[in-house]
């Protein structure tokens, strides 16, 4: 049995004690469904959450002190001392000598929610490295085998929701076979399953990458080139699409990472929150977001939320697609060579 799949069949348990232990904050919610762009988005209602902790958000900016800098000003609760109730483990990458732990996120809307956290500090802007993505991959095969579902998301940079500076992925269970907007992935016809697509439903640009078949199987030296390949091929279009925007905010890409064991899912940001016409607050949306699920925090905002539509709220906050023109350029460079 893998580590991840060790880890992943203690979550119950663990989960139960962190909670008595006062160390785990657990804030029961409900789940609205909401159909929109053939997705069948999940709207997840926690009044609880009003009374949570507020944390500063990471300062990303040009001149502002680095990452490393503003850990040292703040406690970084991904560093050791790690609280024990929320410590699950740790895992390594053997190729790249990548180390990782594995905490419970303390402030929990969904049981068993886990972070895979840098060990040593890297930033939350740094793109996902080859042993990141093998590792996270990883505990979704250790899902599978424990009998359980999750996928796993990420948010780099300063407009992409991202709450902690401290390099992390987030790992959640779900019910169904993938978050809402997978199933839209699967269904979608492909004439080239080894080259990016989007999901032309959507209203905002999207890029995904379908994996072999075979990799739940596939050995870690056979998941790092195809984890990889897939994951860069994403990163550059995203990168074009918001070189195509002329009024994109400067400084560096902000994206959200959706990865299942059948699909990668990257989608550029403009802005992390978007204001609610109805009400006039301010609603954060990270990658659970463009997963198909979002978090609000009153019947209020769940009814703004509906009434202003999901996919407006969703482009608002990403970019317009450019993939036809994105197309047609790599349709000329291949036709250069």
């Amino acid at each position: 049995m893998s580590v991840q799949e060790e880890i992943l069949r203690k979550l119950p348990e663990a989960f139960d004690k962190a909670r008595e232990a006062g160390d785990l904050l657990f804030f029961p919610s409900s789940v609205h469904t909401h159909k929109e762009h053939d997705v069948e988005f999940q709207i997840r209602l926690c009044p609880a959450l009003q009374n949570k902790p507020r944390l500063p958000t990471p300062d990303f900016s040009k001149d502002a002190p680095t990452a490393e800098e503003q850990e040292k000003k703040r406690h970084d609760p991904f560093a050791p001392p790690y609280v024990p109730s929320l410590y699950l483990g740790e895992v390594r990458d053997e190729a790249e000598g990548n180390e990782y732990v594995i905490l419970f996120n303390k402030y929990s809307v969904v049981p068993h929610h886990i972070l895979m956290v840098t060990k040593d500090f890297q930033s939350q802007t740094s793109p996902l490295l080859p042993p990141d993505l093998v590792q996270a991959y990883l505990f979704l095969v250790g899902a599978k085998k424990a009998g359980r579902k999750f996928f796993v998301f990420y948010n780099c940079g300063d407009l992409s929701g991202a709450s902690q500076p401290h390099k992390h992925l987030q790992l959640i269970p779900i019910e169904e076979d993938g978050p809402p907007v997978e199933k839209l992935a699967r269904a979608a016809k492909l004439e080239h399953e080894d080259r990016p697509f989007t999901l032309h439903s959507l209203p905002y640009a999207n890029h995904v990458r379908r994996l072999p078949s075979s990799l739940p199987s596939a050995s870690p030296d056979e998941l790092e080139p195809a984890l990889a390949n897939a994951f860069l091929s994403l990163l550059d279009l995203a990168i074009s699409t918001v070189r195509h925007d002329p009024h994109y905010p400067p400084g560096p890409p902000s994206y959200n990472v959706v990865l299942t064991l059948e699909h990668v899912h990257v989608v550029p940001r403009r802005q992390e929150k978007y204001t609610l016409a109805e009400t006039g607050e301010e609603l954060s949306v990270n990658a659970l977001g463009f997963a198909g699920m979002l978090l609000v925090k009153s019947e209020r905002e769940l009814e703004a939320v509906r009434n202003e539509g999901v996919g407006r709220i969703l482009r608002g906050v990403a970019l317009e697609s450019v993939h036809d023109i994105q197309v047609d350029e790599h349709r000329a460079a291949d036709e250069r060579l």
